[in-house]
């Protein structure tokens, strides 16, 4: 089920755009749990199996189809000497297929100002306002300088997508890391940043895929989108650290006013 809809992905937008949608709201999930979840329940918002449904009081609605994911087993020897895991398949469902009320998922609305200050925390490179960007380019990373340019008069939303799409090619250019279409990789972690973070992903489009994609094996598919989950994973395990410190800071004051 992997590797053929592995191969769709790579040749409709529609499918890759579900995937990363998907990995978006389960990012710690691995690429290939993404792309199963996006194969048979892409709506999916929150996942368990039978017995953990049931010891919460939620019951699975009769004749639901489970989601096939994987989970990590025994490490096991390659005949090669080297070390394998082995893999379990694990039945879960989706809190749609089951009989709890339905509420919309609890979102934390952040101050604007704060999304982009976090989204600049302990980032790879410097920051600099220019007005000298060329037409129709608002944000640009210079990796000569290790500089991310934007342009000035911006809104938070349009600085907020531009910021993540250059801070992936920063990510990437510090860490060495190589893909297909850097390009692509970025818009992609843009994407997926702005979906997280509650930000307009009005304007984005997948109906044009790099072309290289139509061509490439499940494995190299599932490589590239393994560097968009990991450079998003990358930037959000940043910007959580300051959010988390700014939520002490509040409670402390919080008990200090008490």
């Amino acid at each position: 089920m992997i590797d053929s809809y592995v191969q769709d992905m790579g040749r409709e937008g529609g499918l890759f755009q579900a995937y990363l949608d998907v990995q978006a709201r389960f990012d710690l999930y691995s690429v290939s749990n993404a792309i199963l979840i996006a194969a048979q329940c892409p709506e999916a918002t929150k996942l368990a199996d039978f017995d953990s449904w049931k010891a919460n009081g939620v019951y699975v609605r009769r004749g639901a189809d489970a989601i096939t994911i994987l989970e990590p087993g025994k490490e096991y020897q390659r005949d090669d000497g080297s070390v394998g895991v082995s893999y379990n398949v694990r039945k879960v469902f989706d809190i749609s297929q089951t009989r709890a009320a339905q509420r919309p998922a609890p979102t934390t609305v952040r101050d604007e100002r704060l999304l982009l200050k976090a989204l600049m925390n302990d980032a790879p490179c410097r920051f600099a306002i220019s007005n000298e960007l060329p037409e129709g380019v608002n944000v640009a990373y210079h990796p000569q300088e290790h500089t991310v340019y934007v342009r000035q008069g911006l809104d938070a939303p349009t600085i907020f997508r531009g910021l993540a799409q250059e801070l992936a090619r920063a990510h990437m250019d510090r860490d060495g890391i190589t893909c297909e279409s850097p390009d692509f990789t970025a818009y992609s972690v843009s994407y997926m940043l702005c979906k997280r973070n509650g930000v307009s992903v009005e304007g984005f489009s997948f109906e044009r895929l790099p072309e290289s994609y139509a061509g490439m094996d499940a494995r190299a598919l599932r490589a590239e989108a393994g560097v968009i989950r990991d450079v998003a994973g990358s930037i959000s395990a940043d910007m959580n650290r300051l959010f988390a410190a700014q939520e002490k800071a509040q409670k402390n004051r919080d008990d200090e006013a008490r």
